[in-house]
């Protein structure tokens, strides 16, 4: 199978996998009342879903360096279609829970695996194109969510928008699995038994702090961006959701232009530039000096941020170190971890001091991304 082709049926993977996020992210309001929880009581779902994609990571990683990434790729889309279906099906609290594990998990092994593939039709084209898979993700996720609002404006119920939506992914899975891809590596091979997760050393862990710190922001902006517009700064709930719709926007546009940037200048110029540019959009989130400022902010966070995770996915892939499936996972692990877990912990800052000292972390985090953006060069 031609790079080129692959690059297309991986693109489509891609975007088939962020429909699903986009997918859960607008029904998220009618399962919680459907559910009957507390705030408290769905966080606790949400965690069991985390759980299931953290737990997969390692597995898949294992996985892929026996069978291949594009072997484990097809096998984990129809596990997700499935898993998506399955929560639209759950007929009570307890089987959503058991879905919503079972849909984390085969979300997860998904991430892992098209990342490898990924990284294997970049090899092979030996050009930059991890940025444009991502944006394809985020642009994916954005036309879910766009369509979770028509779904529920002609009164589509959560099991029928499900069920629907996966139907509508059945298309892009037949003609990935029909597609032929030789498995080639892009990292060391694994010698006899090997740990189901190692621990990343040296250059790839600070690979991984980048990875992690991208995603804390983009995670920070996902769940307190509104609230602090509320709370701290006092605009009204109307307006506060344009922040994450800016920041979104600006992240698909780079990523989607992130390859030919890379191309250019190379990913540790480009890490050191972005890591620049994140930390000055999250001031200016911060400074709050007015609405304005806050939408500037934003949509130069989302452009900082943008092909941070792919650039550090990239070098995960090609660790000459590690074997490509234990790299991802590894990397993957740390970055997925800051992006579920992290926000949570910006919470907690929130209650102590402020929201807005919160936003004040992530930017001084942020700037450590330019001293460690040396560990995205691959060095044999």
């Amino acid at each position: 199978m031609p790079a080129i082709a692959a690059r297309r049926v991986v693109s489509a993977v891609f975007f088939m996998c962020g429909t699903f996020i986009g997918l859960w992210a607008s029904r998220i309001p009618d399962i919680k009342t459907a559910t009957g929880l507390s705030e408290g009581g769905f966080g606790i779902l949400l965690l069991v879903m985390a759980v299931g994609a953290l737990l997969a990571f390692p597995l898949a990683g294992a996985l892929m360096d026996r069978k291949g990434s594009a072997s484990v790729t097809k096998m984990t889309a129809i596990a997700t279609v499935v898993a998506f279906a399955l929560i639209g099906l759950a007929p009570s609290t307890p089987i959503l829970t058991v879905t919503l594990f079972m849909g984390g998990f085969a979300f997860g092994a998904l991430d892992v695996s098209m990342n490898g593939w990924g990284a294997e039709v970049e090899k092979r084209l030996e050009r930059p194109i991890m940025s444009s898979f991502h944006g394809l993700f985020s642009l994916g996720a954005g036309v879910a969510a766009a369509a979770g609002g028509v779904a529920i404006k002609l009164g589509l119920s959560v099991t029928q928008h499900f069920c629907l939506w996966s139907a509508l992914a059945i298309p892009i899975l037949v003609w990935t699995l029909r597609q032929p891809w030789s498995h080639t590596g892009t990292g060391v091979r694994n010698e006899g038994k090997s740990p189901l997760f190692a621990i990343p050393k040296g250059a790839l862990f600070l690979a991984g702090l980048i990875a992690l710190v991208a995603a804390l922001g983009e995670g920070a902006m996902t769940d307190w961006a509104a609230l602090y517009q509320i709370y701290d700064l006092g605009y009204s709930e109307a307006i506060a959701p344009t922040a994450f719709t800016v920041f979104s926007v600006a992240m698909v546009i780079m990523r989607l232009a992130g390859d030919r940037v890379i191309a250019l200048y190379g990913p540790v110029a480009v890490a050191r530039a972005s890591g620049l540019v994140a930390s000055l959009g999250c001031l200016l989130l911060v400074s709050g000096l007015n609405i304005w400022t806050v939408w500037a902010g934003s949509f130069v966070m989302g452009l900082g941020y943008a092909v941070l995770f792919p650039l550090a996915m990239s070098r995960a892939a090609s660790d000459p170190h590690m074997s490509t499936g234990q790299a991802l996972a590894a990397v993957a692990t740390l970055g997925y971890g800051a992006f579920l877990f992290g926000p949570p912990l910006l919470g907690f800052i929130g209650d102590l001091f402020s929201l807005r000292m919160s936003f004040g972390t992530v930017a001084f985090l942020t700037l450590a991304i330019p001293l460690l953006a040396g560990s995205l060069k691959v060095k044999s």
